[in-house]
């Protein structure tokens, strides 16, 4: 690997940070993981566009409330149920 993707490499892990699974390996559950940490993310780039006064407060709030709906909608289709 040369230098340059190196570098884009370790710009694109810092920018798009992933964690590993470390719950019941099952597909499902891998799946929303999956989106869990995708809803994390985009929600910080919203809070921090918000922060910085790119995008008002009302705005911020109702795109992070469709995310939040998305987010259960996935958990229902894939049928996870509560453990609390």
């Amino acid at each position: 690997m040369t230098q340059f993707n190196e570098n884009q490499e370790s710009q694109k892990n810092f920018i798009y940070t992933r964690y590993r699974y470390c719950g019941r390996v099952k597909p499902e559950n891998l799946a929303f993981n999956a989106n869990l940490q995708e809803f994390s993310q985009k929600v910080a780039y919203i809070v921090n566009l918000e922060t910085n006064g790119k995008l008002p407060p009302g705005e911020a709030f109702n795109q992070i409330e469709e995310l939040w709906e998305e987010l259960k909608r996935t958990k229902d289709g894939l049928m996870i149920e509560d453990k609390y």
